[in-house]
């Protein structure tokens, strides 16, 4: 029985994790999907914009 015990925990973590896994994979796209994309291409933008425009420090 003490095999039985020891099992249970990561199976039942398992279960849980594909859960997750097919939540996450079927929220993906919707409506919001392009507002959202949009916003993480202005950001990645804003980001590269400031890492060309700062000049590089020698340290």
């Amino acid at each position: 029985m003490d095999y039985v015990s020891a099992l249970v925990p990561p199976i039942v973590m398992a279960v849980f994790f594909i859960g997750v896994v097919r939540v996450i994979v079927k929220t993906q796209g919707g409506a919001a999907k392009d507002k959202e994309d949009a916003a993480v291409d202005a950001a990645i933008a804003r980001a590269e914009g400031a890492r060309q425009g700062s000049p590089a420090r020698d340290v």
